[in-house]
């Protein structure tokens, strides 16, 4: 009775109030009753001040969320977002992604890599005006101005060499602003829990629910004793945050308030219904079956090589996720017509726009950018494989080295974004980087799957088939393919890196097979790559009007007007909250620690470790036991919704919990907020159901899975003794 009657109260106030919404920090104040209604009690002007707490104490990694949560620099984000650090430091010997990892002292924290990075977000300005100045009608110069006036804003933003700025395109080109981030440069692993517990349940539960997954790690910042970012030194010091997160240990329960601020990477909800259509027939089934055939490959060969297995494992787990994500896609295109949907609200939208006197111009504008997409389409598909085709990360190397030393050759302003000077210490880091996820003998296996399918259809390149045909037809492509890593000196980090330093001439008198290639297609590369920018120069001109029209229609509506994601810092809110998933079945908002000893059988991906299962036996909860996490009789939504007078027991540490948040990739370790702005859990997932949210969002199903971080407190105190961690937390009751 009682289960039934909250999944009817929760399931009701999911529908009540809609909380769709990838919001700039600066229109909270525009949404504060909608704030106010959901029970998040801080203030909306507060939330929009990047210098104020809590949102001076969140920072992107890049491709994550983090957040700094003491005032020695520590950092909580996923597992799954810290993996190839955990991997960087893992070898046969010490296996930390198995094993976990605990540093006791801040002398045991090791480097996360040299790649990784803290982005502190301190400044977003509108420059729309100064991007959009002096644009040309030709789709060419439109591009190169475009480009040219983002250079320059990015260039005097960054006059301190701490700082990394960026010009994001907002409402496809209709807005954009200036992020100024300071970097942190030294960043380096803390706590990790083993695998079994931070992926328990791995791929199979993957977007599933309900969860069990310990999804968090925890980095740290260092900068110079100077207190500046600097690369890694064992000299430096831990950063001194602005502020750090106060945690919550009494955590939330079932119908509470939440926010999560994060760096959402991309959705498509004002995309058109033909490219919706287009990603359901052909884009997402072409790349999950080459995702399907890349994991199976990489899997067999880990599974008989353990130094592959761990070399491989970051981006075994990121292809497995993106190959979920497609499926997820897919199968929810079928179970919901989300293209029906969009179709007819676009019809809508068309009979508004010729109804409008205002904006019924606009209509062959639509026409234009309908043409356009066509037109990308196309070019999609033709180069597809071709693209594929140059899969290597050896080639992909020589590519980048041959094409700075063509870049060098211009004045620093006029270089391609990610070749100018400002990208040196990277474009070297991940030419490190290749050494720690790489091996002979799977690049040249995966080279050879795209290969093969390049040169089974019949959008051809005779550049690269005068480079694959051999004079020799007993020569198999296996065989040139071993030719190519026998013969290459790039398999060498140092002589790899003094690549950078070569001249054009150096690269075309090379005999690096590699090289040789990179130079062979380098004419046909520019060539696409310039018809692509031809094409962007067009659409920056079709789909700003769209947007305007669209932006226009939705006020008119009363709906929501908010950008697409585009891993700027976004903020969402929402309440804890189940739902009614498509097997009739209430999915409740909390998981329990007893619910990992059900699930787990002992074999991968469903083995905890022992001591895990030692203390959930045991009962050993500490502090942590929650009694109930349903809401108090008297509080609102018992007065709303009649309540029962005794709420269910709980009884037990709760793991995983749900919310209507609105996120999506990128806001994987956000901090999930309370009404007040303490610290109550990490964002790590969606629901399955909840997956095509990036095209349309459904508040019913829509669900965002997140790490309590009462569990995380539990794994600290009673599994693997984190006591020297604890300490620096700043913890709170309600």
């Amino acid at each position: 009775m009682r289960k039934a009657l909250v999944a009817a109260l929760m399931l009701s106030s999911g529908v009540a109030i809609a909380d769709e919404g990838q919001w700039q920090p600066y229109q909270m104040p525009s949404i504060a009753d909608k704030l106010s209604e959901r029970g998040i009690q801080i203030p909306a002007k507060q939330l929009s001040d990047l210098t104020q707490y809590p949102m001076n104490a969140v920072v992107g990694l890049g491709y994550c969320t983090a957040s700094f949560v003491s005032p020695q620099g520590l950092v909580v984000t996923n597992h799954h977002c810290a993996y190839r650090a955990i991997q960087y430091n893992s070898n046969q010997q010490h296996n930390y992604i198995a094993d976990g990892f605990l540093a006791k002292t801040q002398a045991d924290e090791p480097s996360a890599g040299p790649n990784e990075r803290l982005y502190i977000t301190e400044a977003v300005t509108d420059v729309s005006d100064k991007v959009k100045s002096g644009l040309s009608d030709d789709p060419l110069e439109r591009y190169d101005t475009i480009q040219a006036n983002r250079k320059a804003l990015i260039k005097e933003c960054e006059s301190d060499d701490n700082y990394r700025c960026s010009v994001r395109s907002f409402h496809n080109g209709l807005e954009y602003y200036l992020i100024k981030q300071l970097m942190i440069r030294d960043v380096r692993l803390v706590y990790a829990p083993a695998k079994s517990v931070g992926a328990f349940g791995g791929d199979i539960d993957n977007y599933e629910y309900p969860r069990h997954s310990g999804d968090f790690t925890f980095l740290r910042a260092y900068v110079g004793k100077d207190g500046k970012p600097a690369a890694y030194s064992p000299d430096n010091v831990p950063f001194k945050p602005k502020s750090y997160l106060k945690i919550n240990a009494d955590g939330v329960k079932a119908g509470d308030g939440v926010f999560v601020a994060g760096y959402p990477g991309s959705t498509s909800r004002y995309r058109l219904t033909s490219e919706l259509k287009f990603a359901s027939d052909w884009l997402y089934p072409t790349l999950a079956e080459r995702y399907q055939l890349r994991i199976d490959t990489i899997e067999a060969m880990g599974d008989s090589d353990a130094a592959i297995k761990i070399k491989y494992a970051g981006t075994l787990a990121s292809m497995a996720n993106r190959m979920k994500k497609y499926n997820g896609l897919l199968d929810g295109f079928k179970a919901t017509d989300i293209a029906g949907i969009k179709q007819a609200r676009e019809d809508e939208f068309k009979k508004w726009l010729a109804a409008d006197s205002q904006y019924q111009s606009y209509q062959s504008k639509v026409d234009q950018l309908e043409a356009l997409l066509i037109e990308q389409r196309n070019a999609q598909q033709k180069g597809y494989y071709f693209n594929n085709a140059q899969s290597s990360d050896l080639l992909g190397a020589a590519k980048q080295l041959y094409r700075l030393a063509k870049e060098k050759t211009k004045p620093d302003t006029e270089r391609e974004e990610g070749y100018q000077q400002r990208d040196m210490n990277m474009f070297k880091a991940r030419l490190k980087r290749i050494d720690s996820s790489f091996a002979v003998s799977v690049d040249k296996t995966l080279w050879q799957q795209d290969l093969q399918a390049y040169l089974a259809q019949d959008n051809r390149v005779a550049v690269l088939d005068d480079i694959l045909s051999s004079q020799d037809q007993q020569v198999s492509l296996s065989d040139k393919l071993e030719g190519f890593y026998s013969l290459t000196s790039l398999t060498d980090q140092a002589k790899r890196l003094a690549w950078m330093d070569a001249d054009v001439e150096a690269f075309e008198t090379s005999a690096d097979p590699f090289i040789r290639l990179a130079v062979a297609l380098y004419d046909t590369n520019m060539t696409d790559e310039k018809a692509n920018k031809i094409l962007a120069g067009k659409l920056s001109q079709s789909r700003p009007d769209y947007m305007q029209a669209i932006i226009a229609y939705n006020k008119a509506n009363g709906w929501p007007v908010y950008p697409d994601a585009n891993g700027t810092l976004r903020i969402t809110y929402g309440m804890v909250d189940g739902y009614q998933s498509k097997d009739a079945l209430y999915k409740q908002p909390f998981t329990r620690l007893e619910g990992i000893v059900a699930k787990d059988t002992g074999v991968e991906p469903f083995n905890s470790p022992q001591k895990l299962l030692d203390a959930i036996n045991a009962k050993r909860y500490g502090s942590h036991k929650v009694d109930t996490v349903y809401p108090d009789p008297a509080s609102w939504l018992c007065r709303l919704f009649s309540c029962l007078d005794k709420p269910e027991q709980f009884g037990s540490v709760p793991v995983n919990f749900l919310s209507s948040v609105d996120t999506t990739g990128g806001n994987s370790g956000s901090p999930v907020f309370n009404g007040n702005g303490d610290l109550v859990g990490l964002n790590f997932d969606s629901t399955y159901e909840a997956i095509t949210k990036d095209w349309f969002f459904n508040p019913t199903i829509t669900r965002a899975v997140h790490v309590d971080f009462r569990y995380i407190l539990w794994m600290m105190d009673e599994v693997d003794h984190a006591d020297n961690l604890i300490q620096e937390l700043d913890l709170v009751r309600n």
